[in-house]
């Protein structure tokens, strides 16, 4: 099949950036999305160019690295999947997809299609762990777990972190991102002991570092890789309400 790019190129974030076309011929449909950036990429060297940069490391939905808007939506067309398990056979011959990096103040670019999301890791460094001592590993059953909070906690620690709630949201905020951090810890025993000031610091932190308020479009949870529903912005609203009602400071 043959296939048309458009790529986002800047040399770094202090530089403007434009699309520029490429072309690819007799790419098979088998071939994952960041498979045939591989392709290109080898043809761009071969040509003495500068190949386009771009995140990845697992390519197996599981690290969120590849953060790419694929014809306007983060990760591209499919449903519930990440850019590295996108594949050419979700798009037809001859077509033309525009590749950009996501679109976030809090996101700067770095260089073509990779963005800067250390606002994540301060937002977790800000709050998002517990420090109890839990000694060696308990036995499974020790701890009784209700069976509807241990769903909930692992749907909310699916999170990747890959920043296309962000990238979907037109207020670009970041809290599905932190309601799923805050409801998989909230929802387990070994997090009860910072369970107020976690929130409180991890909200403080999101808006110090330019996110959008939430306003309950729903695209967040509808380009999630991982399908997290919004149920959780609705537990991080509870979390945080509580919090400063209880709150001494």
């Amino acid at each position: 099949m043959k296939i048309h790019l458009k790529i986002w190129r800047q040399k770094n974030s202090n530089t403007p950036g434009k699309m520029v076309d490429y072309t690819l011929n007799d790419i098979i449909p088998e071939l994952s999305f960041l498979e045939m950036l591989d392709i290109l990429n080898e043809k761009l060297l071969k040509k003495g160019d500068e190949p386009v940069a771009f995140d990845h490391d697992c390519r197996e939905g599981i690290c969120g690295m590849c953060s790419l808007y694929i014809n306007g939506r983060p990760h591209g067309p499919e449903q519930a999947i990440s850019a590295c398990q996108l594949h050419l056979r979700s798009f037809k011959d001859g077509d033309t997809i525009y590749i950009e990096p996501w679109r976030a103040q809090p996101f700067p670019v770095i260089r073509d299609l990779i963005v800067d999301r250390s606002a994540f890791d301060r937002i977790i460094q800000a709050g998002g762990y517990i420090s109890v001592n839990t000694g060696s590993a308990p036995d499974a059953n020790s701890i009784p777990i209700s069976n509807e909070n241990v769903k909930e906690a692992f749907e909310a620690a699916d999170c990747i972190g890959c920043g296309a709630c962000v990238a979907a949201c037109q207020n670009a905020s970041a809290m599905l991102f932190i309601a799923a951090k805050v409801s998989h810890l909230a929802l387990l025993p070994q997090g009860q002991i910072e369970k107020q000031s976690r929130v409180k610091k991890m909200v403080a932190q999101m808006d110090k570092e330019g996110f959008g308020a939430c306003t309950n479009t729903g695209a967040c949870s509808f380009e999630c890789p991982k399908s997290i529903p919004l149920s959780h912005i609705a537990r991080l609203n509870r979390e945080y309400l509580v919090a400063k009602l209880i709150s001494k400071e």
